[in-house]
């Protein structure tokens, strides 16, 4: 298949599916009300710890060849760190406490650990930039219009000025290096596996959370 049909059908494949990440019942009714900005935060600071370490963990054992994909790694890990510390100086503005607070705590998330045992770039750009990012972005938007709707007009306008920004170059720079590399039916095939399980474990993730906290529709991925 044409690279350039292949990353607009895989794009088109990927937005069917993340409709059912993107309800059209509000958050609040779907959670039974429990949606606290507070919270809601602390589990985007896990999301962006984890982006930022699987982009560095790639950095390294991306063949010297595909520099400009060390490159975009290297951008995304330092925008996810960014994010983080964004993130946390709005919690702490809220009045949270994070003293001793670690995201990590209680482990990597079952999609972190699928996309570090991904070691070829187009399985890992397809899952990671393109698919993972994308996902991001609805949770984003939905996070927005919650904050809107509760009028913390200055977390929405962290997450649609800065976070939201970056997560789209994010995926459009995905895009780039797919139409690149992903030319040969063999890659287009691996690339198409990738990002369905990215999605796949993003939807089961999402029960996951609400079935154990309460909570629907966290930022990020």
């Amino acid at each position: 298949m044409d690279v350039e049909l292949f990353v607009k059908e895989l794009e088109a494949a990927n937005n069917a599916l993340l409709s059912r990440l993107a309800p059209t019942e509000t958050l609040e009714a779907e959670s039974a009300g429990d949606l606290d900005i507070v919270n809601l935060l602390k589990v985007a600071l896990k999301n962006e710890i984890e982006a930022s370490e699987l982009a560095a963990r790639w950095i390294e054992s991306t063949p010297a060849s595909m520099f400009e994909v060390k490159l975009a790694f290297a951008r995304q890990a330092g925008d996810e760190a960014k994010h983080y510390r964004l993130i946390e100086e709005r919690l702490r503005e809220l009045g949270a406490d994070l003293k001793g607070y670690n995201p990590l705590q209680t482990g990597y998330s079952p999609l972190f650990q699928y996309l570090t045992t991904l070691t070829d770039t187009v399985e890992r750009v397809a899952a990671g930039q393109f698919t993972r990012e994308s996902i991001a972005l609805v949770k984003n938007q939905q996070f927005i219009d919650l904050c809107e709707a509760k009028g913390d007009r200055k977390t929405a306008q962290l997450y649609r000025d800065v976070v939201q920004v970056d997560e789209q170059y994010h995926h459009e720079l995905g895009r780039r290096i797919l139409l690149q590399y992903a030319a040969m039916p063999d890659a287009q095939e691996r690339a198409r596996k990738a990002a369905t399980r990215t999605l796949e474990l993003a939807e089961e993730l999402q029960g996951l959370l609400l079935k154990k906290t309460g909570i629907h529709h966290a930022p990020g991925c």
